[in-house]
């Protein structure tokens, strides 16, 4: 059983950055997809912000392109988010994700971590 543990989460203000680090607990393949998934408050899905397979190829939602970045040591089974800039709207519990395929990712079948609570006040 693939266990994941986030860390790094926190209060920040508007603007200011947070690096959010994912320890997976045994070896994944290198196919695994990683990714992290958050749940904004009030909203009803999660969303998908970021993800990276084992070739480092990386994908963003619209809402993080180009102050988030996803990163991956395949070596030492991690991935971490860098958060820049952050808005308010950034709030919410992150929770790390492995997959099996970019389909599974989407799809939300993956093994999740328990999450992680960003906050970012005004």
């Amino acid at each position: 059983q693939v266990q994941l543990l986030e860390s790094g989460g926190g209060l920040v203000q508007t603007g200011e950055s947070l690096r959010l680090s994912c320890a997976v607990s045994r070896s994944v393949f290198s196919g695994t997809i990683m990714g992290w998934y958050r749940q904004i408050e009030g909203k009803q899905q999660r969303e998908l912000v970021a993800a990276i397979n084992g070739d480092q190829t990386s994908h963003y939602s619209d809402s993080v392109k180009g102050r988030f970045t996803i990163s991956r040591d395949v070596a030492r089974n991690t991935v971490d988010l860098q958060m820049n800039s952050l808005k308010p709207e950034d709030t919410g519990v992150y929770y790390c994700v492995a997959a099996s395929s970019w389909r599974n990712l989407g799809a939300g079948q993956a093994h999740w971590g328990q999450g992680t609570q960003v906050t970012v006040s005004s």
